[in-house]
This record gives C-alpha cells, sequence and structure tokens, in this order.
C-alpha cells in the first residue's frame, strides 16, 4: 500500500523517523510503499529520488538505502 504520511519504522539499530530519513538523504518525504505484513517500507519517494529500501541481513534488521533519480535526464 502506498501511504502520503511519514510512518516511523525501525532497524536492530536505528529507529528512521521522518526527520532522520530526510537528514540521511538529503532530501524531502512525499510517499512510501509499505506491503502487508512489513514494518519496513520497500520503497520511499522523496522530491527528487526513488529510494530502494535493501534489506542486508537474514538474520538482523539492517537495511541500506539505494537513491534513483525520479526524472533521468536523456540526451
Amino acid at each position: 500500500m502506498i501511504i502520503c504520511e511519514w510512518q516511523t519504522f525501525s532497524t536492530d539499530s536505528e529507529t528512521y523517523t521522518k526527520k532522520l530519513f530526510e537528514e540521511t538523504v538529503g532530501d524531502e518525504f512525499e510517499a512510501m510503499l509499505i506491503k502487508d505484513g512489513e514494518e519496513i517500507p520497500r520503497y520511499i519517494w522523496t522530491t527528487n529520488f526513488v529510494i530502494i529500501v535493501q534489506k542486508n541481513s537474514k538474520l538482523f534488521t539492517d537495511i541500506s538505502f539505494e537513491k534513483l533519480p525520479r526524472n533521468p535526464y536523456c540526451e
């Protein structure tokens, strides 16, 4: 489900509030996609990027963010 209001989520080492997330990626939050039964979003849209939230471990809840431009420039 895509939601347009920030939903705080946690890993084993960090709790991501809207403010912390925006500071981490350097852009403003717009929406997130959270699958049913999951607590961590799969995708987060910001003003300029689509952020892919990648799980780094099966034993621990650890994630990383991959930033992709929303509107890539093609010549």
